[in-house]
């Protein structure tokens, strides 16, 4: 055999196909066992046993972003997996003991950026439990509408992104398409569409717009048809259905076991959901069913998100109806900060902000006051846990994230499955990466 031009004058061997796969194996063993492996490694046959190591993700297209899972094939069936949720580094709870309380708004964004104002919205209500204020009866109405408004978008966008991992792609568009509704009361409301730094701790940065109300009437009459055609083109599809039924089942022990809360927990049958258990901004003034399903499967999944969003389209309603007037921010401008209105036109309220935002004499709590505070998230509870010690920044943040406990059950619920499963259960768990920082 004739050597190639670039063979020639070699004194190391070409490697050959067999060598490789050896020292790909080595690195996948090393890895296991706590040594450094490359990354890169995306197929790797083991000696003699006929199984591939491989990874799935990190890509956008199924793994939804930086989720990397390892699984073991034997032929198309995972016989072993695990995770890697190391590739964000933002440190969102590092950044709590370096910023102000206020100024920590604008970092719970980056966590569940599909629903940044649930994030928003848990984190004052938290700081404002350990202050032990309360906000004004219109800023916790607006609240409401606003949580269950990005509530609904993120459900939807799950829901539309599940379709389109199965095949079914219109699906996807029509989420997209309805969930700009809501992204256009978003902006009118706080001028932001995905990171939205709509709260402050003890009420929201201005009031709504007077047309405030058109938009959110109009979203009421044009959206719920949408539940209606995805209904009618997911459960008479085949394919969609005999991919998620009987498919990644958890049980209600092992919801209960692993930690895991909102619609995933409730699509496994734990009747449990902090708006109702653990009322906060006023929740128990409104009359909404917490519906659960009890299969555990995807199919299960899936059908409980749709369900939740006919409950916060009900909450919508009632809240708007009953919406009071008043003031958005709580009158004590030690720790609140007045509106921007004031500031401009107000020597007082210039004042205050000003000991607030430049001099750093901002809200400072007792020291050693400490609180766990938590809210309903899209994917379930989002938990906040701080503690002070007399300044104007936390001395501990701690975030309990739905995304991080929902994520770690993943690996067991695959193992024994297809690999195609593996994408229609990732879909129906909807990670968000952002929760995922530790």
């Amino acid at each position: 055999m004739t050597p190639s031009p670039a063979s020639e004058g070699r004194d190391t061997p070409v490697p050959t196909v067999k060598t490789v796969e050896k020292e790909l194996a080595k690195g996948w063993r090393d890895y296991r066992s706590g040594i450094s492996s490359s990354s890169t490694v995306q197929i790797v046959e083991d000696e003699g046993d006929g199984k591939l190591v491989m990874n799935f993700g990190p890509q956008h297209p199924a793994t939804h972003g930086t989720l990397r899972s390892i699984f073991t094939l034997e032929g198309e069936t995972i016989r072993e997996a695990d995770v890697e949720i190391g590739f964000l580094h933002t440190g969102f709870e590092k950044l709590g003991e370096n910023l102000t309380y206020q100024q920590w708004v604008t970092v719970s964004d980056r966590m569940n950026y599909l629903s940044a104002i649930n994030n928003n919205v848990g984190y004052s209500v938290a700081v404002e439990d350990l202050l032990g204020i309360d906000v004004p009866p219109r800023c916790a109405s607006l609240r409401v509408i606003m949580s269950e408004l990005s509530r609904i978008a993120d459900h939807i966008l799950c829901v539309g992104l599940q379709g389109m991992d199965l095949g079914a792609f219109s699906i996807m568009l029509w989420a997209f398409e309805k969930r700009e509704l809501i992204y256009d009361i978003i902006e009118a409301v706080c001028g932001a569409r995905l990171t939205t730094s709509w709260t402050r701790v003890g009420g929201i940065i201005r009031d709504v717009p007077e047309f405030f109300p058109d938009l959110v009437y109009s979203f009421l009459d044009e959206f719920p048809p949408l539940i209606d055609e995805i209904h009618t083109m997911l459960l008479n599809n085949k394919i969609f259905v005999d991919r998620v039924k009987d498919i990644g089942i958890v049980s209600a022990e092992d919801a209960r076991s692993w930690g895991l809360s909102g619609p995933v927990a409730r699509a496994s049958g734990l009747d449990m959901d902090v708006r109702r258990d653990m009322p906060y901004l006023g929740y128990e003034q409104y009359d909404f069913k917490v519906p659960l399903q009890t299969e555990g499967d995807c199919f299960s999944r899936y059908m409980q998100r749709m369900e939740e969003i006919e409950q916060s389209l009900e909450i919508i309603r009632q809240a708007m109806a009953t919406l009071p007037d008043g003031p958005v921010v709580h009158d004590d401008f030690k720790t609140s900060l007045p509106t921007k209105d004031a500031v401009h036109n107000d020597m007082e309220s210039l004042i205050h902000h000003f000991k607030l935002v430049m001099l750093g004499h901002g809200i400072q709590p007792k020291p050693g006051a400490s609180i766990y505070s938590a809210t309903e998230a899209p994917c379930g509870e989002l938990g906040y846990f701080l503690c002070s010690d007399g300044t104007d920044t936390a001395y501990r943040l701690r975030v309990r994230p739905p995304s991080l406990y929902n994520y770690a059950i993943f690996p067991r619920v695959v193992e024994g499955g297809m690999l195609s499963d593996a994408v229609a259960i990732l879909s129906s768990f909807h990670v968000i990466a952002g929760e995922l920082d530790r």
